[in-house]
């Protein structure tokens, strides 16, 4: 019996970096929690002296990716992301997708967050950058420096806070699509 869906499986070679990254995750972040044991998050990442963020963290979930161009080959996005949120509004966070080919993908990031943006106290702004992998062969080549399936990238965020934990997020994914999804802050 598996806990995870066939794409997620170790089974296929070029799925092995995935369980390599996550290891690497954990490792890394081991020092933050012997630190602090209610952080999963590197400490180097907060702002020191910042006050505490005002929720734990948020998890979205992405049904809807709208593709710049169209092509057959593009199938149906799903993402589902975690972030734990610091002092200084700033955050670390992990994203397990189906990129635009159907390849089970990650993203791990680290980024800011600007609230209130163009006066608007509900209106924010995310931006991160991390590590991508997932874009494997044939479709190595669809994300800029792709080196064995990992690559770095950049995701701004904007996004509309209509209650105290729900939020609509609109995430630019460079010249590839644009991505639709909820967050729930917890």
């Amino acid at each position: 019996m598996t806990f995870f869906p066939m794409p997620f499986s170790i089974r296929h070679p070029h799925q092995r970096p995935l369980l390599a990254l996550a290891l690497l995750l954990c490792l890394a972040s081991a020092p933050a929690m012997a630190e602090k044991s209610d952080r999963y998050c590197p400490s180097f990442l907060a702002v020191e002296g910042a006050p505490e963020p005002t929720h734990r963290g948020e998890i979205s979930f992405s049904p809807f990716t709208h593709h710049w161009s169209r092509s057959p080959e593009h199938k149906h996005v799903v993402l589902v992301a975690l972030d734990e949120q610091l002092p200084g509004d700033r955050l670390c966070g992990v994203s397990l997708f189906s990129n635009s080919f159907g390849q089970p993908s990650v993203y791990v990031y680290a980024g800011q967050q600007f609230n209130g943006v163009l006066g608007m106290p509900k209106l924010f702004v995310k931006l991160t950058a991390g590590i991508l992998y997932g874009y494997v062969k044939p479709y190595e080549d669809k994300v800029p420096l792709n080196h064995n399936g990992f690559s770095p990238a950049i995701i701004p965020v904007v996004g509309y806070q209509f209650t105290q934990h729900d939020s609509l997020q609109l995430k630019v994914l460079g010249n590839a699509g644009l991505m639709v999804s909820y967050g729930r802050r917890f």
